[in-house]
């Protein structure tokens, strides 16, 4: 293999008393896509962050095409030859797509700027990533996955030899996604060395050469992809066998909770009737637009339906209202919880306790102590990681935002927890944290309805499957009776099952 275009030794870094980064190492290959792995928290974002220009070493060192690599300025970053690609890029919505290419070092000719030197040169690059962009088009309204490779083809007019993508994908189609790796792969062809940051191992697996894993701000592991597994993978990054990602408890079913008849939304879903009881684990499985976080929706008042009845505890449940549902025992974790789980800039104490306000409030006014005694009490619960229980809930990682959103439903004592996409975007271990959490709420008689798009998730954790189909519910399995096969062929109606 030839010389490294980027060796990181010995990285340290701290941050008052917490230590994010370890003796931390990684080396990169002209011509490779490399994978970083390891969980919220390893110290990915903070070598990155480095890398990019955002923080400077405590110890360590970084050589980039032989050379002493200068931290802790993110233009000379850019100028000596590394460029991020974040999962929502930052472009200036009214400028070109030229403009953006090229913002804060325009191309002139004379005392002039040169747009249409800066037009064709964009238009070369987006041809040579094989995207039908207009570069004389405003961003404004582009969707990100061509927000993203239009930082991509900012990367290449800088002559970039390490492009970094930090989970570019979890907001893509998978048709965006295929596209992108297919990006990818051309620049390393042109002899970049392009870092691939993500959760999702089959993506991992499936693009990447080499890979480093990283846990506890140190790194625990470097090889070739197709000379490792995924639990090879999944060991280095949590310490944990595969089989400890889904604690599957096997409790006693108890009686019906949720009930659903004959539910229909004109052109969303139709004649959908099942049965959650308490202590199960139900999943709604199927593609994506199947219609499945519409029947979650419409069960929780979020979004009305035109016919058919809900009954929560043998009493029916009055439509399109969120109130009622949560009086009647209820609860919803969204599928984004930035956007409808939490607020954001809200403390975490405020966060946890914002179902339940009128459990605790004192006449008209709400102690803060309490507020917290309640955080702190989930908290360990959950295992939050945290600062300061006041601070603003934006400032944790994805995995803890999930816990807090856990946290504020299940403080409400629900009857059925309805949690949609449960696991998305965070990492391996609080993954199998939040599986425990579910199963262990099951177990004290909690009804639980999941919907996920991971089938590993649905057969580790379900004990009914409900496979749903373009609106309609088309095939239930139990826990025995689910395989890969089955499930996918009944989502996609490939064959009779």
């Amino acid at each position: 293999m030839t010389d490294a275009v980027l060796r990181v030794s010995g990285a340290t870094k701290n941050f008052g008393g917490v230590r994010a980064l370890h003796n931390a190492s990684l080396t990169l290959y002209a011509g490779e896509i490399h994978a970083l792995l390891g969980e919220n928290g390893a110290g990915k974002s903070t070598l990155l962050k480095t890398l990019a220009g955002v923080h400077r070493l405590d110890a360590g060192e970084i050589i980039l095409d032989g050379k002493k690599f200068h931290e802790g300025s993110t233009r000379l970053a850019r100028e000596q030859g590394v460029a991020v690609i974040y999962q929502e890029p930052n472009l200036f919505p009214d400028l070109t797509l030229a403009e953006n290419v090229f913002a804060g070092r325009q191309k002139v000719n004379g005392k002039i700027v040169d747009w249409v030197g800066m037009q064709t040169e964009a238009q070369t690059l987006f041809d040579q990533l094989g995207v039908p962009l207009n570069p004389r088009s405003r961003a404004r309204g582009l969707s990100i996955a061509d927000q993203q490779i239009v930082e991509i083809a900012k990367a290449l007019s800088l002559n970039a030899k390490v492009i970094v993508m930090d989970e570019p994908t979890a907001a893509l189609s998978s048709k965006e996604v295929e596209r992108l790796f297919n990006v990818a792969r051309a620049l390393a062809k042109r002899g970049a060395a392009v870092v691939f940051v993500s959760h999702r191992l089959d993506e991992v697996f499936e693009l990447t050469d080499r890979l480093t894993v990283m846990r506890d701000g140190a790194t625990v592991g470097t090889g070739i992809t197709l000379d490792t597994t995924e639990a090879d993978v999944i060991h280095l990054m949590v310490g944990r066998e595969v089989s400890e990602l889904f604690p599957k408890g096997f409790h006693p079913i108890g009686d019906v909770v949720l009930s659903v008849k004959n539910l229909a939304h004109d052109g969303l879903f139709e004649n959908i009737s099942f049965d959650v009881r308490a202590g199960e684990i139900v999943a709604l499985a199927g593609l994506v637009g199947s219609g499945r976080s519409e029947i979650a929706r419409a069960i929780f008042g979020v979004e009305k339906y035109s016919h058919g009845t809900i009954t929560m505890l043998g009493k029916e449940l009055a439509a399109g209202s969120p109130s009622k549902a949560m009086a009647v025992g209820i609860a919803l974790v969204p599928e984004d919880r930035r956007l409808q789980g939490l607020f954001m800039a809200a403390s975490i104490a405020k966060n946890s306790s914002v179902t339940i306000l009128n459990r605790i409030k004192k006449g008209f006014l709400v102690r803060s102590k309490d507020e917290a005694e309640i955080a702190k009490t989930w908290g360990e619960t959950l295992e939050l990681k945290y600062a300061d229980i006041n601070d603003p809930v934006e400032r944790l990682s994805g995995g803890n935002q999930q816990k807090v959103v856990l946290a504020k439903w299940l403080a409400s004592q629900p009857a059925l927890l309805i949690v949609d996409e449960p696991t998305r975007g965070i990492d391996v271990g609080t993954k199998a944290q939040v599986h425990k959490l579910l199963s262990d709420e099951a177990g004290k008689g909690l009804a639980v309805l999941m919907i996920s798009s991971e089938l590993p998730e649905v057969l580790g954790m379900a004990d009914r499957i409900l496979v749903m189909r373009e609106g309609l519910m088309v095939k239930e399995f139990s826990r025995a009776e689910a395989t890969s096969a089955n499930v996918i062929a009944a989502a996609t109606g490939a064959v009779t099952v």
